[in-house]
């Protein structure tokens, strides 16, 4: 049991403190603004505010977590162990020299994404606008980080103070954009394919999509087969999230009526959890989100309770209100389609707190430390580059019992064309994880 007292308790101060000690340390606790209590308790405590009265464990407190609202925040920077950490603090006595519980607070509720920013070209938060980008650690999950550090701190005075950390687990997730290169894909979108080919004179393509089509050869996106195998030999539970609507300039998916592709998606229900990968308009309309989520339960029988926003389209608050709305209660989206790295801070699941309302929601964010197109066509990184990448995300993810999430497409599982040689990032991928 840890006792925390602060003279002022706030909704962001429950939140975090949550985080902390609940969802990340696992330990019970006790917030209280009652002095006499505080002094009377006998067990492990610490004080959170401008004034130490004296105790060993205090955290010097910024003003933010006692605020309400959107208010610019003066960024100046402390560095701590090497990460440049917001909310410097000057109160004497206090362990740390920033505010870790405002901090965290800073970068778990996403509130950056709330100001004002520069939009890519898919109206997107990139990573290169985050402070943690900016400031070189974007690579490290410093929620769980710090976490570990106020450990150690308790347990300096508290020796019998015990955490509980889960153990380092895995979840492989796939994004199904387009189930199978040529096969399915009906008449018109093969001719225009062959034609296509046929302009840009690449003969290469041309073939492939005859002898798919025409002579039975295996289609390249079909590598159902060599997950399903990993799966087993790993004793992985993947997710798969699917798009599952009508044909636009940035769902390529089969149709959703197709006989075919209805089966593999129940095959994949079968041997793994199901969630919906909303189409790129969706994120302006939610019908869209209801009616696509409404056709995949239909085929497997269960609620849809899982999303990922198609091109990471996330809009914060808006998509995660969207989703709240529709009563899906997991979303997978967090994290830079641009570069790896942990966009919260964090690599533990935590839940959305919404700023505008300040209050934590039941949607649970399951954030990904890495995509395949963050590597290949993004960064542009060799295979030996990209493992090292993966290596050292994992690396930074099994030092703090975290959760790794990997994002992956059937496609570039493909090991062909752009994605030639990528079966090995993969495999070696599931190697570090599980030998290391």
């Amino acid at each position: 049991m840890l006792l925390i007292y602060t003279a002022q308790i706030s909704k962001r101060l429950n939140y975090i403190f949550k985080l902390f000690f609940k969802d990340i340390i696992r330990v019970e606790y006790i917030i209280s603004s009652d002095k006499e209590m505080f002094d009377k308790f006998e067990g492990a405590k610490m004080v959170y505010g401008t004034n130490s009265f004296g105790h060993t464990l205090f955290f010097g407190a910024s003003k933010f977590l006692f605020e309400s609202g959107l208010n610019s925040q003066e960024l100046n920077a402390v560095e701590y162990k090497d990460i440049p950490a917001p909310f410097p603090i000057y109160h004497k006595g206090s362990l740390l020299p920033f505010d870790v519980f405002a901090a965290s607070f800073y970068f778990a509720s996403r509130y950056e994404e709330y100001m004002p920013y520069r939009k890519d070209e898919y109206g997107r938060f990139t990573a290169h606008e985050s402070y943690a980008y900016k400031n070189g650690f974007l690579s490290k999950p410093v929620i769980n980080i710090w976490a570990y550090e106020i450990v150690g701190l308790i347990q300096n005075v508290y020796p019998d103070f015990g955490a509980n950390f889960q153990r380092f687990t895995y979840i492989p997730t796939y994004d199904i954009d387009q189930a199978w290169s040529f096969n399915q894909k009906g008449f018109t979108r093969n001719l225009g394919g062959f034609l296509r080919s046929m302009w840009n004179l690449d003969l290469e393509r041309l073939g492939q999509r005859f002898r798919v089509l025409y002579m039975g050869e295996k289609d390249p996106f079909d590598t159902y087969d060599f997950q399903f195998q990993l799966q087993n030999q790993y004793k992985l539970k993947p997710v798969y999230f699917i798009l599952f609507s009508l044909l636009g300039p940035f769902d390529k998916n089969i149709s959703p009526t197709n006989n075919t592709f209805r089966a593999l998606v129940k095959s994949l229900s079968d041997r793994a959890k199901i969630g919906i990968h909303p189409s790129y308009s969706s994120n302006e309309n939610t019908d869209l989100i209801k009616s696509e989520s409404h056709e995949l339960e239909k085929i497997i029988k269960v609620e849809i309770k899982r999303s990922r926003q198609h091109f990471l389209k996330l809009h914060l608050p808006e998509t995660y209100r969207n989703l709240l709305a529709l009563d899906i209660t997991e979303d997978f989206t967090m994290g830079f389609a641009a570069e790896p790295g942990f966009r919260a801070g964090l690599c533990t699941p935590f839940y959305f707190y919404d700023l505008d309302y300040e209050i934590e929601t039941k949607l649970q964010v399951f954030p990904f430390a890495v995509m395949d197109g963050t590597l290949r066509d993004y960064k542009d990184v060799g295979i030996e580059e990209a493992k090292e990448i993966i290596h050292a995300l994992i690396d930074e993810v099994k030092k703090v019992n975290g959760t790794f999430i990997s994002l992956w497409h059937n496609e570039s599982l493909s090991d062909q064309d752009r994605w030639k040689a990528w079966q090995e990032v993969y495999i070696d991928m599931l190697n570090k994880i599980h030998h290391s």
